[in-house]
């Protein structure tokens, strides 16, 4: 009897049977089942040369079948991977909309709970600090359960903060529940990039980035439109029940992702199969715990210290932030204060910020297109597989780093009685297109470098100065403004962003010198 043509070499430790694929009774283990990591199944009957020989196709629990495999996130179709990509981005521009919604809304809570502008702030720096824990709640739910669990799971327990923040009866209430909305709504932002390196290839990733990256920042943009009519006819609490509408219509919309982790989907896989893995797929217990604080706290605190691009990138963009956070006090300085505008109408200039956003989203894709596709292609051509230097990523930013300081001296410079009011409102376009694409190249620019599980610690790095730092910054901003005035207060702001404008540009021109360098695994092209 001829014996059975197979695709691949079956490994060592594998169960063969003739039966059709899917059909593999779930009793059938091997007698050794830790080390039972495969299954082979009968593909299809083939006529060849007048006879029936049967194929044999290996499914594996420990990886994709092939590069064909269906169940490969990167396989499915277009329209279901730019699906995926948008439901991380519309939760997460529901999470940062709840940022600044708050702010419009200030005199009121001072009002009603007889509290300081300092104070009443915390409403704000608390939720931004929320913020900020979102590697170390995602991680354990992730690793466990997927990552279309944190998504379900996060949301819904936000929002229940968010209507007891609406609710309260006092003003610690009220930033307590500010600060856990925010909390457990922050796990939707971190493993917002991995669902896209789960579904797109890194030759696609920076579009399904810079797409993902610009919800958080117009959510911000956002806020104080919303807020700015809520508190002005319906109070301070009405600036929240909007983050509730928003959070209802986008858990909807999500329902109907499916899983995109690797390890889930084989996990899935072998459950089906009735196998069990050739070894743990996490580590346990008290073990279990160490790994999730390593990768989400442990090693970014580390790497912020000891690793020069994780430092100094993570300082600028920290800044940089900081002063988005801190406009959130400026623009009603300005335009409430200089310009008499009412509370829903000085909302309105965040739209300059929100057309920023879009603006940085363009440069970032066209330059993309224009550069780094054509490395890319290059690579392939001298057999480099498509491996490309990171620091093709920073264009972007070395453009960005100079918009910046232009934003913020036609800002402060500006905005006075004797100028239009026009002129500090396009002011922020450039603030806002050179902050987005400083840090959408930083995000690219540290993945490529330092791959997925290093990488994932250098952006909780980053997020942990980005978000801690614009806590805290509102804090002190109105007494900024009133001490040194407009012009003098947003020009301190330039020169410092004048200070940090070379980090880029530094990288771009020593990046592999430093990387060799580095004590972590960094790409070697």
């Amino acid at each position: 009897m001829e014996k059975p043509m197979t695709v691949d070499k079956p490994p060592e430790h594998t169960i063969n049977t003739k039966q059709h694929l899917g059909c593999l009774p779930r009793e059938s283990k091997h007698e050794d089942p830790e080390k039972a990591v495969e299954a082979l199944h009968t593909d299809a009957s083939l006529p060849m040369g007048g006879d029936t020989e049967r194929m044999t196709k290996v499914v594996t629990v420990q990886d994709w079948d092939g590069p064909d495999d269906p169940s490969n996130p990167m396989n499915w179709s277009f329209a279901t991977r730019v699906y995926h990509t948008t439901v991380p981005g519309i939760l997460g521009f529901v999470v940062t909309f709840g940022t600044s919604v708050y702010t419009p809304g200030l005199s009121d809570v001072m009002k009603q709970f007889n509290v300081s502008t300092t104070v009443a702030l915390l409403g704000l720096s608390l939720y931004v600090l929320g913020l900020a824990f979102g590697p170390v709640l995602a991680a354990p739910i992730s690793e466990t359960f997927g990552r279309r669990a944190v998504y379900l799971i996060s949301l819904p327990v936000s929002a229940l903060f968010t209507l007891g923040a609406g609710f309260s009866q006092s003003f610690a209430s009220l930033v307590i529940c500010r600060f856990f909305a925010a909390f457990f709504g922050s796990p939707t932002l971190a493993v917002g990039a991995g669902t896209n390196a789960d579904v797109w290839p890194p030759v696609h990733r920076a579009v399904a980035t810079v797409m993902f990256i610009l919800a958080p920042f117009a959510g911000p943009a956002l806020g104080p439109i919303v807020g700015g009519f809520a508190a002005q006819y319906r109070g301070w609490r009405w600036t929240q029940w909007p983050i509730l509408f928003f959070s209802v219509a986008a858990y909807v919309y999500c329902m109907f992702m499916k899983e995109t982790y690797k390890k889930i989907i084989l996990q899935d896989r072998a459950k089906r199969l009735g196998i069990r893995p050739s070894s743990r797929t996490s580590a346990p217990g008290i073990a279990g715990v160490k790994v999730i604080l390593t990768v989400t706290l442990i090693r970014p605190v580390n790497m912020i210290f000891t690793e020069p691009i994780v430092g100094f990138f993570s300082l600028y963009i920290g800044f940089n932030f900081s002063v988005l956070f801190g406009f959130f006090d400026a623009f009603p300085i300005v335009f409430e204060g200089v310009y008499g505008f009412d509370r829903g109408h000085g909302g309105l200039a965040w739209l300059a910020v929100l057309v920023g956003c879009l603006l940085s989203v363009a440069t970032v894709i066209t330059i993309d297109r224009l550069t780094y596709r054509k490395h890319f292609e290059k690579s392939h051509k001298e057999g480099k597989l498509g491996v490309v230097p990171p620091e093709h990523r920073l264009y972007a930013a070395m453009m960005g780093s100079l918009g910046l300081p232009v934003g913020l001296f036609w800002f402060g410079w500006t905005a006075r009685k004797d100028v239009h009011w026009i002129s500090p409102v396009l002011a922020a376009i450039p603030f806002a297109w050179g902050n987005l694409c400083v840090f959408t190249s930083a995000a690219l620019y540290l993945v490529d470098t330092y791959g997925p599980m290093n990488g994932a610690s250098a952006m909780a790095a980053n997020g942990l100065v980005r978000y801690t730092a614009g806590a805290a910054f509102p804090l002190f901003t109105v007494q900024m403004y009133h001490k040194l005035g407009i012009p003098w207060a947003t020009s301190l702001l330039g020169f410092i962003s004048i200070a940090l404008l070379p980090i880029p540009w530094v990288l771009f021109k020593y990046g592999a010198r430093i990387r060799s360098l580095s004590k972590f695994d960094t790409a070697k092209a």
